[in-house]
């Protein structure tokens, strides 16, 4: 076992994805560090106060009042919710995240979710399992309007491949004066919230969930998206109040819903969301890819090696000390 490892990974994974292999990646970036597993509880206790950085998907708060070399948490999720940043910055100890390594795939989930309901191919699939050939109707997504809510590494992500589909696009973010990627761009305000679903054929939801975006998609919005419209949420169940969802799908109030979060998350299995046909669902699946550790590796590496210059900002930091 390493003596007073560079990097700790901590055991437990991430998505279904090795551990092992996520160590092993850091030591292709990092060949002039040490880099430690930490296989066991036992092996965790002993590695992480030695450790100039630990990452994974957090970090217990015994073990971190005995980090006393540790400059850098860095967490295997996008979201830290489940971090404890008040012991973490007290100690003054950075945190950064896995945010936007995600942001292709889901992208790409995302622009299939809305070409499905663009040519009905779910309706194909139907078919299919009947073995019943029979002509139906279909959409054009050319000339569609298209409103991102949220424009961060995975709305920009969205945006970005919705190039060459000749759609127009809305992009929904808190400062809308800084401008964007989209053709409009207007704010979390309920007035600008509402002027954009009114003129929406599509809405992708890809926010974080706050005290903000809680509920913001409830029965008054879907009210005022168009009957023709489309849900895509790629962010978090808790934006859409589930209810009112369920009753827009039913009684035609939106066209569909393409739902790769949920709340309540996992879906119980005999929830009416599973048996409504104008709504997809996948069970958080959006953003898994086989290039997450490489995309986290170079994130952390070229972190560490920031650490040692020190200087500059921390790429995907949440808490820098000193930072603003």
């Amino acid at each position: 076992m390493s003596t007073n490892p560079d990097v700790v990974v901590l055991r437990e994974g991430t998505e279904g994805l090795s551990m092992e292999s996520y160590a092993e990646t850091l030591r292709e970036r990092l060949p002039e560090h040490t880099v430690a597993l930490a296989r066991t509880p036992r092996e965790e206790r002993e590695l992480v106060p030695q450790a100039r950085v630990v990452t994974g998907i957090t970090i217990d708060e015994a073990l971190l009042a005995e980090a006393d070399r540790l400059e850098l948490f860095a967490c295997t999720f996008a979201g830290t919710d489940h971090v404890p940043m008040d012991a973490l910055a007290d100690r003054g100890v950075a945190v950064t995240n896995a945010g936007g390594i995600h942001a292709p795939g889901i992208a790409e989930q995302t622009i299939a979710n809305m070409l499905v309901f663009a040519r009905n191919l779910h309706e194909g699939w139907r078919r299919k399992e009947n073995n019943e050939w029979r002509h139906f109707q279909s959409h054009e997504f050319t000339d569609s309007t298209v409103t991102i809510v949220g424009l961060g590494s995975i709305g920009q992500a969205v945006v970005q491949r919705l190039e060459g589909f000749e759609v127009e696009t809305i992009g929904i973010r808190y400062t809308p004066e800084k401008g964007g990627p989209t053709d409009e761009v207007l704010g979390f305000g309920e007035d600008d919230v509402h002027e954009a679903f009114a003129r929406s054929d599509y809405v992708v939801l890809a926010c974080p969930l706050n005290d903000l975006t809680r509920n913001l998609v409830d029965e008054d919005a879907l009210a005022t998206l168009p009957p023709e419209a489309v849900l895509v949420n790629a962010a978090r169940g808790g934006i859409v109040d589930t209810d009112a969802l369920v009753s827009a799908l039913q009684y035609e109030g939106i066209r569909g819903a393409a739902l790769d979060v949920t709340d309540p998350e996992p879906l119980p299995s005999d929830h009416e969301l599973w048996d409504l046909e104008n709504c997809l669902l996948t069970p958080h699946t959006g953003g898994h890819t086989p290039k997450h550790w490489d995309r986290l590796a170079d994130v952390v590496a070229n972190n560490l090696r920031a650490l040692e210059a020190e200087e500059g900002e921390l790429e995907n930091a949440v808490y820098q000390p000193g930072g603003s």
